[in-house]
């Protein structure tokens, strides 16, 4: 009897140059969904940025660390045979499969889907299959298409599909300005695979969290002359005086801050905790949303001013787990059903309204959560739809 060869699909991805649970867990999550789907998946690293948190004084390259950490996520998640992390940035050596190998998986693949929109396309990525870009953070590409950056251009046109997290480029109230025709986007979100979070679901705790970089003064962009900002820090800045408005606790666990920063966020009866005392875990990132009340978080200015309808991909997880989401609205809420479980606010009072209900209706919001979340984000469910759209048959 023959048996069907499976078709193959590579991911690349960027876990090397962000090794946080965050981006672990959203990484993951597109391997495993596309198993489920029946590929055989490959995960490379080829983009040649320096991996930095692998580096010290007496290793200034860092492959070698960063090879390691990907050996070890990887087969925490049954891939551990399945990758490859090209060091062109310095050695030009390759870890995990050879050379010859991923090459040959980029040839053979069905698909090849560039993660985060962030390696830059090289000939061996573009076989026979589609290429498909996947914009995880949208607003900037689309500003630099409209100022006319023939970089941008240059790296779009390598791919054959398009897909982004700007769920709402389009809408009537989207300020993002469209791609040329030529790039016809798609909205996606995060896929995820709910029973991986309701499968340590403990009781809720009693604050509501968030993981977030306080501030990142890099990636502003301006456009018809109004500068937007990437950084989050001035958003939740509008809402500095929460925690003295209710007796609700909050809690929020940072990278990127000054001691500064976070005196002030604690005079203002904010918990705040350094991230990376557990984001390089996985495991302890999962449980940390596991054990909270649910997420109350902002968004960065770009979508907010400008509509782009991004969700965040950790939103989903919190979600997944059963804990509600009380969101500032970037105008999501025009693709995912907010009211019950998931919320989108732009003001203080409104905020103020939503912690109120949900502590008063708390197990009801929960349940609606964990509802939005597999009828929403399931991967299989969302990779389908983008796998479709791009082109590409499914095996199964």
């Amino acid at each position: 009897m023959n048996v069907r060869e499976q078709p193959i699909i590579v991911v690349l991805g960027m876990m090397t140059t962000m090794p946080v649970g965050g981006v672990v867990w959203q990484t993951a999550h597109y391997l495993e969904g596309l198993r489920r789907l029946g590929f055989d998946v490959y995960y490379a690293e080829d983009h040649g940025m320096h991996p930095s948190m692998f580096t010290d004084r007496g290793d200034v390259n860092g492959s070698e660390k960063a090879a390691a950490f990907l050996a070890q996520t990887l087969d925490r998640f049954d891939f551990g045979s399945r990758w490859s992390y090209h060091a062109w940035h310095a050695d030009d050596q390759y870890y995990g499969l050879g050379k010859s190998a991923i090459e040959e998986a980029f040839q053979r693949a069905a698909a090849v889907i560039n993660l985060h929109g962030g390696t830059a396309p090289r000939p061996e990525h573009q076989g026979g299959g589609a290429f498909i870009y996947v914009e995880t953070d949208p607003v900037g590409p689309e500003i630099e298409l409209h100022n006319g950056m023939a970089a941008t251009e240059r790296f779009l046109d390598a791919h054959t599909a398009y897909f982004t997290f700007g769920e709402n480029l389009g809408g009537p109230d989207c300020k993002v300005p469209l791609p040329p025709p030529r790039y016809e986007f798609h909205p996606t979100r995060q896929p995820v695979i709910t029973e991986w979070w309701r499968e340590i679901a403990p009781e809720s705790g009693e604050r509501f969290t968030t993981i977030a970089n306080w501030r990142q003064p890099q990636r502003q962009m301006t456009l018809e002359g109004e500068v937007y900002h990437w950084s989050k820090h001035h958003e939740f800045l509008k809402f500095l005086d929460l925690p003295e408005r209710t007796a609700q606790e909050f809690e929020l666990a940072l990278s990127s801050y000054e001691p500064g920063d976070r005196e002030m966020l604690e005079a203002r009866g904010w918990k705040v905790r350094r991230a990376l005392d557990f984001s390089r875990d996985p495991d302890a990132y999962r449980q940390y949303i596991a054990g909270s009340r649910g997420e109350w978080t902002v968004a960065k200015d770009q979508n907010v001013r400008l509509r782009s309808g991004w969700f965040s991909d950790r939103a989903a997880t919190y979600l997944a787990v059963g804990r509600p989401v009380v969101t500032q609205e970037t105008g999501f809420s025009h693709v995912l059903p907010t009211g019950r479980g998931l919320f989108g606010f732009t003001t203080m009072e409104e905020t103020l309204a939503v912690i109120e209900e949900i502590d008063q209706n708390y197990e009801a919001h929960s349940r609606c959560a964990a509802e939005i979340a597999r009828e929403e984000f399931e991967a299989e469910k969302v990779l389908s739809k983008l796998l479709r759209k791009a082109g590409v048959s499914l095996p199964r």
